[in-house]
């Protein structure tokens, strides 16, 4: 029961902070109040990380299936509209810019959305689509996806931020078509998964 309350107390803590930055430009600049988590705790990283779970937003088992039991030669611009939908469900992108964030600037943070996006998510996916090597495609549509929320919801970019998910799913969806299905040059010796 205290890690329910604790966790609540951190959701509502970032909630806040978010709402309150906003005004200002700042959303997303999330700052934990020392009667909430202190700074490093791991505790910490995984309630952001498992934010938009916790709030219901997604079930990775059931995003998996449902992006994979569409044509596979579409699942890049699939990956792309489900992407952007997830993070605008989130209110404000409130836990999402959380999530995001703490990934920046604390390691088992960092090392809990790579487990999230790699293992959980993108793997699955890349198996799925068929192609080979699927842990180097898997990490080149992470970097795509990362960039993407990034430029949209961090720098806020235009017109990628007020673009819609229609608009920039052909635009995105082909670059991840490529890394899920498509021939890919053999990588340099660094880059063997």
């Amino acid at each position: 029961e205290r890690g329910l309350h604790r966790r609540q107390h951190v959701l509502h803590a970032t909630e806040v902070d978010v709402a309150r930055h906003r005004d200002v430009g700042l959303a997303g600049d999330v700052v934990l109040h020392e009667d909430a988590v202190l700074e490093g705790d791991d505790w910490m990283a995984h309630s952001l990380l498992s934010a938009p779970f916790n709030l219901g937003l997604l079930d990775p088992a059931e995003v998996v299936a449902g992006l994979l039991a569409g044509d596979v030669d579409d699942l890049g611009e699939r990956i792309v509209r489900t992407y952007l939908a997830v993070w605008d469900a989130s209110p404000g992108q409130g836990p999402m810019l959380a999530m995001l964030r703490s990934a920046v600037s604390h390691e088992d943070a960092a090392e809990m959305l790579r487990e999230l996006l790699l293992r959980v998510i993108l793997r699955p996916l890349t198996v799925g689509a068929g192609g080979s090597d699927p842990d180097l495609r898997a990490a080149l549509v992470a970097s795509q996806l990362v960039g993407l929320a990034i430029t949209r919801y961090v720098l806020r970019l235009e017109p990628v931020t007020s673009a819609s998910a229609d608009e920039l799913a052909p635009l995105l969806g082909p670059t991840l078509q490529r890394y899920l299905t498509g021939q890919l040059p053999g990588p340099p010796d660094g880059l063997q998964s």
